[in-house]
């Protein structure tokens, strides 16, 4: 991917998008997923590319840069996959044991509960993510982030009405990442 080498490569950098969530704890992630997608998209000019919506903030940096960079292609975001206990599909399910795969599915009835109360109009985002984030801890798992969020990711406000609740945890060796929209999509 980089011809002349990776350290004195061009880079695509989306500002303040990747500097929350998932990139606070991983510095210059998103910087490259952005330069490989840019690459890709330059290369294949698709009309329409798709990214799922379990890492939502990824789908949110392309979307972003798609937009700033005015390039040619819909960004169409799939549907997240779950198990039939609501846990998400994912490569790093393989990571759990036993024991963690059936506490997995806390994260998934954690973050439902959390849209539950957002659609029933509580509007304590705090409270609210405090609560997550204790669930989850009560089930064993070491919270990174639990958050609510504006759909675009934005700090969410009283007067929204669509939000999107983040979270990523550790669960014995596996990083589970997981988001819920709200309110639910109806089919």
């Amino acid at each position: 991917m980089y011809p002349h080498g990776g350290e004195t490569a061009t880079t695509v950098r989306v500002r303040g998008i990747t500097d929350m969530l998932c990139g606070s704890r991983r510095p210059g992630h998103f910087e490259g997923v952005a330069t490989i997608v840019t690459k890709l998209l330059n290369l294949v000019c698709p009309d329409r590319a798709f990214f799922g919506e379990k890492d939502f903030q990824q789908l949110a940096v392309i979307r972003r840069m798609v937009e700033d960079l005015c390039m040619g292609v819909r960004i169409v975001g799939v549907p997240t996959v779950r198990e039939a206990d609501g846990l998400a599909r994912s490569s790093r399910n393989q990571y759990l044991d036993e024991d963690a795969r059936r506490r997995a599915p806390t994260l998934a009835a954690a973050l439902a509960d959390c849209r539950e109360r957002l659609e029933a109009g509580e509007r304590d985002f705090a409270g609210l993510e405090a609560r997550g984030w204790a669930r989850l801890a009560d089930a064993g798992f070491e919270p990174d982030y639990f958050e609510i969020r504006g759909p675009a990711l934005q700090v969410p406000s009283a007067e929204m009405t669509e939000f999107r609740v983040l979270a990523a945890a550790f669960l014995g060796k596996a990083r589970l990442l997981d988001n819920v929209p709200v309110p639910e999509p109806r089919p």
